[in-house]
């Protein structure tokens, strides 16, 4: 499991990071399995990460335009909008990393 900065998931949608690994492939019950929930949080994970993006470039725009001139606010949008695209591309190449180590298992 991936242990995150506490300062870091203020930036983070309201998802359990523990949701990626828990839960069973197949419920006996039919509900939706582990893989299913894990590829949903990514999709919020990485949609929650173009959002920042979006604001961040709005907020630069505003600035640039002379609708705001907080130059602490565009700094904040844009610090979080960075530290969250790290963040996933981090986790991407976690991911690959272990695909490419699975891949090289003997069986």
């Amino acid at each position: 499991m991936i242990n995150l900065n506490p300062n870091v998931t203020s930036i983070l949608p309201n998802i359990n990071p523990g949701s990626l690994a828990a839960g069973k492939v197949g419920d006996a019950d039919g509900k939706a399995g582990g893989f299913d929930k894990a590829i949903k949080a990514v999709g919020e994970y990485v949609s929650k990460v173009d959002d920042l993006q979006q604001s961040s470039d709005t907020s630069i725009k505003d600035l640039l335009a002379g609708k705001n001139s907080d130059i602490n606010s565009v700094v904040s949008a844009m610090a979080k909008a960075d530290m969250s695209f790290k963040l996933l591309v981090g986790v991407r190449n976690k991911l690959i990393e272990a695909y490419k180590q699975t891949m090289n298992m003997q069986l």
